[in-house]
């Protein structure tokens, strides 16, 4: 994971008010496997910022992740 990377949680931290496949970008990293994570709306209003380690996140990708590309 690194900065701007859209992630994904994995789990629910509810003493953080934050629940799985709630999705947010890395906006900092404090050290290794250390992030910094912003958790916006549709509109891009920030509702929560924590600091996470990568264990209850995912990256999102937007496109192939190496291998074969399927064209229509």
């Amino acid at each position: 994971m690194k900065l701007l990377d859209v992630v994904a949680l994995t789990e629910d931290l509810p003493e953080l008010g934050l629940y799985r496949g709630q999705v947010g970008t890395i906006v900092e990293e404090y050290e290794p496997g250390v992030f910094e994570v912003e958790f916006s709306d549709l509109t891009g209003k920030a509702y929560a910022i924590e600091t996470l380690n990568a264990s209850p996140l995912m990256t999102l990708y937007h496109q192939p992740i190496g291998g074969k590309t399927l064209l229509l």
